[in-house]
């Protein structure tokens, strides 16, 4: 009876829900829990161009992402040490997920023409993407090792310890190969005990053993789930990186970064490294 009275008076309803939800004097708001003041009082443009906006916006979007992808990239890194995989492709199956979030940022600021970017262009003074710290721990994560790359953070003694303890610690394919040779697998002694502030070099007796793996399959299947998940993990990587380029293409043409950097040169060499790269070049050999 109770039921159909609410369905006869569906403003009396209306009203309960209302008045349970509608005052916070003493109770924490959906604004509150997600600090809404703060995050949408951080968009300060320097100017009164229209695009600055969207600029400011696609940047610090991105830099909440990458804090996302640090954290799970952080946890994927533990299970592996631990042997733990199937956690462990959770978190790279999420990575992928922010990945593909990255990638359509880009689309959205690449509707700003170059007009509109020279409006305001002058106001970034040397501020640069380049300089973007978190961007680069992912990158030493990956094993993009370049000493040069903490040098911007030096001002900075927190931000420069981040970096230089994930520039010395092993990145996630060392630590996939250490696992590798913990199962018993030949990875050769001088890859698991190499530098690993050193960018990786490939080394075909890990062709061998990534080799072998894909060609039992049934027998290594978490072996061989790990290195589709890697493939997947730099196949979107280098989709990011491309968008960008293309991006930045797009906007400034050839011309030098804000901060000084190559631009557009640099991105292109970018997109000709490889994180990963047994996991590309055994293809040819299956």
């Amino acid at each position: 009876m109770g039921a159909k009275r609410e369905a006869q008076n569906p403003d009396a309803a209306s009203q309960a829900t209302e008045g349970v939800h509608t005052d916070f004097a003493e109770g924490m708001s959906y604004g509150d829990y997600l600090h809404l003041d703060t995050l949408l009082a951080a968009q300060v443009p320097m100017t009164g161009e229209h695009d600055e906006l969207l600029f400011i916006v696609i940047h610090q979007v991105m830099e909440l992402w990458l804090k996302l992808l640090n954290r799970e990239l952080d946890t994927a890194l533990d299970y592996v040490r631990a042997d733990e995989l199937q956690p462990a492709f959770k978190c790279t199956a999420r990575i992928n997920r922010i990945q593909e979030q990255l990638i359509q940022a880009w689309t959205v600021l690449s509707t700003m023409t170059p007009s509109d970017y020279l409006r305001f262009r002058p106001s970034l003074g040397r501020s640069s993407g380049f300089q973007s710290w978190q961007y680069r721990l992912v990158e030493f994560k990956l094993g993009a090792k370049d000493a040069v790359k903490i040098a911007p953070h030096r001002h900075r003694s927190d931000l420069a310890a981040k970096l230089d303890a994930a520039y010395r610690a092993p990145s996630l394919y060392d630590e996939a190969l250490r696992l590798l040779a913990r199962r018993g697998y030949p990875v050769p002694i001088e890859v698991i005990e190499r530098d690993v502030t050193e960018p990786y070099v490939a080394h075909p007796g890990v062709e061998a053993v990534w080799e072998e793996i894909y060609r039992h399959s049934d027998q290594h299947f978490d072996l061989y789930e790990l290195a589709e998940e890697l493939v997947d993990l730099e196949d979107a990587f280098q989709q990011w990186r491309f968008r960008h380029m293309k991006t930045v293409e797009r906007i400034i043409g050839m011309r030098r970064g804000t901060g000084g950097s190559a631009g557009v040169a640099y991105l292109r060499h970018a997109l000709e490294k490889s994180f990963f790269p047994e996991l590309w070049s055994v293809r040819t050999r299956l």
